[in-house]
């Protein structure tokens, strides 16, 4: 038995000479320390475990560095992301490491061995997130407001455990934020010639080149992507054409014209902060019809287009050549469903199901065109959209205009980097409860959403700015 007359190098010679690499040790160790108490120590107390995160701010785009210090050596830990999404459900990811002989992880270097990612993966615990157990069914993250930042609480657990289990001891945290929008970025609400839509603004007075952002079918006004582009230097104007409470309704049909849509190009053109002959256009499903039919068929002229899993065509009947539609449950006899009853639209988009009088005239295209696949796309038919206009382009002698990217796991909804993947999530309550199928798997859609956007923004920067 030790004695409390023993010296401190004793102790720390005994310490030194155990080699079983676990927190069980240190404990005893230290309570041992804390016996000696007519013992003056000098200062060889290991310090506390810190969690740094840093920046302690940044882009949505923007890697961060996560490291744990002061830790036993060779010891498993877990690393754990928790956020509250604006409706205050909560999301996590976590990840088991074994720190290094140093009493070190680093997440930049350091290779995961479990949890909701494997691998050396520096931002698994942000698009590793998912909706924590016992979560609401359906749920998909979208920012809403993005004038205030994701919150992100990270914290360091003793052993390899998952957090839900509730039984871990927090050994450090720290908290870093996630913003769309950059310190000076302008967020300007437009409401103008019938136009439903929020234009961002680059710090500074300008004259930028623009972008037109062009969401899906789920509707509303979608913000999020067009911050993250002024915050690159690029004036964006995303705009709502469905599924908005001051567009023209019902609200699950497309009630405005392709005047419509010429008006927002124009006005972006237009605003004396904008370089009038550098606007491109980016759509993801059904965007991507409305960009190419703007690019094809309305006068306008764009210097550029990015497309991203989407048809050719309408996917919804036309009631008039102007491009209104339908209502969207019109077309459900190409709705299929999987075990679950979850609910695919990928066959709508079909070439061959698209209505004839609203497929694009892809030959008519006069600017460069980037088309992004997600070959695990679950909500619409990229694969053979793309094929159809590549061949179109070729035929018409316009190859040279044509980049296509595919991304074998990845799904239908490819969006800024880091950003959690939903494979599924709720599409309507009414009539009846909807969970719709967007495909794509954790780890391949996060490389597939890290290497588009670089390449977005490469294509932007060579046909926008040069």
């Amino acid at each position: 038995m030790l004695r409390a007359h023993m010296s401190v190098t004793t102790i720390q010679q005994l310490t030194e000479m155990m080699v079983i690499p676990c927190f069980s040790l240190h404990r005893k160790l230290a309570r041992l320390h804390r016996a000696v108490g007519a013992v003056r120590w000098r200062s060889s107390y290991r310090p506390a475990p810190l969690l740094t995160a840093a920046p302690a701010r940044a882009l949505i785009d923007e890697q961060i560095s996560i490291k744990g210090r002061f830790l036993p050596p060779r010891c498993p830990v877990t690393v754990c992301a928790q956020m509250h999404s604006e409706d205050d459900d909560l999301w996590e990811a976590f990840a088991h490491y074994n720190t290094n002989a140093d009493g070190t992880v680093n997440l930049t270097k350091d290779h995961s061995v479990g949890g909701s990612y494997l691998g050396c993966e520096p931002m698994g615990l942000f698009w590793g997130l998912q909706p924590a157990p016992g979560a609401r069914e359906g749920l998909r993250l979208r920012k809403k407001n993005v004038e205030i930042p994701y919150v992100v609480h990270m914290s360091l657990l003793e052993g390899h455990v998952s957090p839900s289990e509730g039984q871990s001891t927090e050994l450090a945290a720290v908290t870093t934020e996630r913003w769309y929008m950059a310190p000076g970025v302008k967020r300007i609400k437009i409401r103008q010639n019938g136009i439903v839509g929020t234009l961002f603004l680059p710090p500074g007075p300008g004259p930028f080149p623009a972008m037109l952002d062009l969401w899906g079918m789920g509707g509303a006004l979608v913000e999020y992507r067009s911050a993250l582009f002024a915050s690159r230097g690029y004036a964006s104007l995303s705009i709502a054409y469905i599924g908005h409470k001051e567009l023209p309704g019902p609200q699950n049909r497309i009630n405005v014209g392709a005047s419509y849509f010429n008006s927002a190009f124009n006005l972006l053109r237009d605003h004396r902060q904008v370089c009038a002959d550098r606007v491109g256009i980016i759509g993801l499903s059904f965007g991507v019809y409305l960009t190419l039919r703007i690019a094809t068929e309305t006068g306008a002229k764009p210097s550029c287009l990015i497309c991203i899993n989407g048809p050719i065509g309408s996917a919804i009947r036309l009631s008039d050549a102007d491009g209104r539609t339908e209502d969207f449950e019109g077309q459900q006899k190409y709705w299929t469903y999987n075990d679950q009853g979850h609910v695919s639209f990928r066959d709508i988009s079909l070439p061959a199901n698209l209505p004839p009088e609203s497929k694009v005239k892809l030959e008519n295209l006069a600017c460069p065109l980037m088309y992004i696949v997600g070959e695990d796309d679950l909500s619409a038919s990229s694969i053979e959209n793309a094929n159809l206009i590549e061949e179109t382009l070729r035929a018409a002698d316009k190859s040279q205009l044509f980049t296509r990217l595919s991304y074998p796991g990845a799904g239908h909804l490819i969006e800024p980097p880091y950003s959690p993947n939903s494979r599924m999530s709720l599409w309507s309550v009414k009539p009846k409860k909807l969970i719709t199928l967007w495909g794509g798997h954790l780890a391949p859609h996060a490389a597939a959403q890290e290497d588009a956007w670089k390449k977005i923004l490469d294509f932007m920067e060579n046909n926008l700015r040069r």
